[in-house]
């Protein structure tokens, strides 16, 4: 889209990228609360807001969540730590309190709150960038699940969906050119999903690759992102989350 045509949110979401290093310097806290705000304004299924919202302010935790989060030191230095709950919990106790007689939470609660929890989280990734605040998201926290419930104090029926970290990014992360995306003619389609062929794929991430040959980047990339050992231990450890998900059948 020609930069002209953009109004002053389009172009927001075109500059903002992920910032790994921030400034030694603190969040307001009315620039703080602005951004939870933002976030509980997302839109929500059956303004239900299936999520909670955790505030990361004990540094302690901070630290030990950069550890378990595949060692990165940057979320302990973060003058904001938010983690994105999906909970299906608040309102499933809510039904048992007053006699509804509420069958267990199952999957289909699960994805609806995971998808109400990355929408609240994405707009305050939204807000923070109109303020000038730089974000990145934490997968990891999905990861290590038995270490998370007990460093979080999470109960069945809550999921930790996604982690952010806040702050004002240094020179050189503002600086930092933007990965490009894929072009859109490869990912927008009309009525019905395509199946695409081994060129068409190859073509829609061409320039990703660098310098390097292309089959030689795609080879190591998916060395170190989906056969490495943190998306092995991703998948195992969301498995187990699912599994208190699986007895309402």
């Amino acid at each position: 889209m020609p930069a002209r045509r953009m109004n002053t949110i389009i172009q927001s979401l075109y500059a903002r990228k992920s910032v790994r290093v921030f400034e030694d310097r603190p969040i307001p806290d009315e620039m703080k609360q602005a951004i939870l705000c933002a976030a509980a304004q997302a839109p929500t299924a059956g303004n239900q807001q299936l999520y909670t919202i955790l505030d990361i302010a004990d540094s302690e935790l901070k630290q030990a969540l950069s550890v378990t989060c595949d060692n990165q030191p940057f979320i302990a230095k973060a003058p904001m730590v938010l983690v994105f709950c999906a909970d299906c919990k608040k309102w499933y106790d809510l039904f048992l309190s007053v006699g509804c007689g509420p069958r267990l939470p199952g999957v289909g609660d699960l994805m609806l709150a995971v998808t109400d929890t990355a929408i609240a989280a994405q707009n305050a990734v939204v807000a923070a960038q109109s303020l000038g605040i730089g974000s990145c998201y934490i997968g990891d926290i999905m990861e290590q699940c038995e270490a998370h419930r007990k460093l979080l104090k999470l109960p069945q029926y809550v999921f930790p969906a996604a982690m952010l970290v806040f702050g004002w990014p240094t020179e050189q992360q503002k600086n930092r050119p933007k990965p490009q995306r894929c072009p859109m003619d490869a990912i927008v389609f009309e009525n019905s999903y395509p199946v695409r062929e081994p060129q068409q794929l190859q073509e829609m991430f061409r320039g990703k690759e660098g310098v390097q040959n292309f089959d030689t980047w795609c080879a190591a990339f998916c060395d170190r992102k989906y056969n490495s050992d943190f998306s092995r231990e991703m998948t195992r450890s969301v498995g187990k989350y699912l599994e208190q998900f699986q007895t309402s059948f």
